[in-house]
């Protein structure tokens, strides 16, 4: 039996690519949010969609509209302010549940407060389940599967191969312009730890050009040690602007030093205030298409004198447009197919590396 897919945020920008790729896997999904005359116009353009006014801030109000087995996707962030009534509701009706999260520090706190009930329920929990952050948990899945045992540290680099300057979204420039000030996660000595974000640069190769990434959080520290446990380093690097990679790590720095001033916040905001510079939503269908990503995963023994173990690379859509593919992917999946692992887990742990490596490289996502 086919299980409901609803669908909170169906009108943002995120939502819509979920929506779009939700419909031409043949799904017809549930759109829920808050305005009801938005919803209803909504559902009648996507071909007389059923639609749920809910509200996402009350666990109660989703709770009684939730069936054991529903798939639940949620796009509505700040996912600190709106994600866990969702994902609280989720977990008591035994509800699987998607997000595309880029805020790890709500997927550490999700599996805190919720892993123990989805285990009892029986409910899938996917945060952080698009272009942030299964390309690189796959990669890196990969490269130790290559390299063995061994393998003792993952270096895993996230790049775009076009002008990715000209496509971020309103979102990710928020995101960007909260991530200065907040730490990175990484799995350091077998413990996670928190540094500055972009306090580090590493070098991969791309394209067989060596370009420069900056740290950054990202949920590989959170899911990749428990499908390896010999792993003692996971350590994740964004690569969108290989040249400006130095700069904005003694740009963050700088950034990072107010905030310990008296009128910190003020100056805070006024010198990440240029990183929100652009226009309303996102970019469009032709503009994404013509800027692909690029993740390298690289294993090692830990050792910076030996060379890597194993080097994986794969090729896909545009973030955004992988984004809505990979939620799309799950949630249907999630709805025909039973034998998924509940709990708050990681792609890997819930589908299977192999799985998981059809399912990306059927969206276009692969190995070059």
């Amino acid at each position: 039996m086919t299980s409901r897919i609803i669908l909170l945020g169906a009108t943002g920008y995120t939502g819509a690519l979920v929506l779009d790729a939700l419909l031409r896997r043949g799904a017809r999904p549930t759109v829920a949010g808050r305005n009801p005359v938005t919803l209803a116009a909504l559902a009648e353009r996507s071909g007389g969609l059923d639609h749920l006014v809910v509200d996402a801030a009350t666990p109660d109000d989703l709770t009684r509209h939730l069936r054991r087995g529903d798939v639940l996707i949620t796009t509505v962030g700040p996912f600190e302010r709106f994600g866990f009534p969702v994902a609280q509701a989720a977990a008591d009706a035994g509800a699987h549940y998607i997000d595309s999260t880029g805020e790890v520090g709500f997927v550490r706190t999700l599996h805190a407060r919720h892993n123990a009930r989805a285990r009892e329920t029986g409910a899938v929990m996917l945060p952080a389940f698009g272009y942030d952050y299964v390309p690189g948990i796959l990669a890196a899945a990969l490269a130790v599967q290559k390299a063995g045992p061994s393998t003792r540290a993952v270096d895993i680099g996230y790049f775009a191969t076009g002008p990715i300057w000209r496509g971020i979204s309103q979102g990710t420039r928020t995101t960007m312009r909260d991530g200065m000030t907040l730490p990175s996660a990484r799995w350091q000595q077998h413990r996670l730890v928190n540094e500055r974000t972009a306090s580090h640069v590493h070098r991969f190769t791309v394209r067989g050009r060596r370009k420069s990434a900056f740290l950054v959080s990202g949920t590989e520290v959170l899911f990749l040690p428990e499908e390896f446990p010999f792993l003692d380093d996971v350590t994740v690097y964004n690569g969108w602007f290989p040249g400006l990679s130095r700069p904005l790590s003694l740009y963050s720095s700088l950034v990072n030093a107010t905030t310990r001033l008296p009128a910190g916040r003020k100056l805070t905001d006024a010198l990440t205030r240029p990183l929100l510079i652009g226009p309303p939503g996102g970019p469009n269908a032709d503009l994404r298409e013509g800027i692909p990503s690029h993740i390298v995963a690289m294993a090692s023994s830990g050792l910076q004198s030996q060379a890597p173990l194993a080097e994986v690379h794969l090729e896909g859509p545009n973030p955004y447009t992988l984004t809505g593919e990979l939620i799309a992917w799950a949630a249907d999946r999630l709805a025909t197919r039973s034998g998924a692992t509940p709990g708050v887990v990681g792609p890997t742990t819930a589908f299977g590396l192999d799985a998981l490596r059809q399912g990306c490289a059927a969206l276009g996502l692969v190995t070059v």
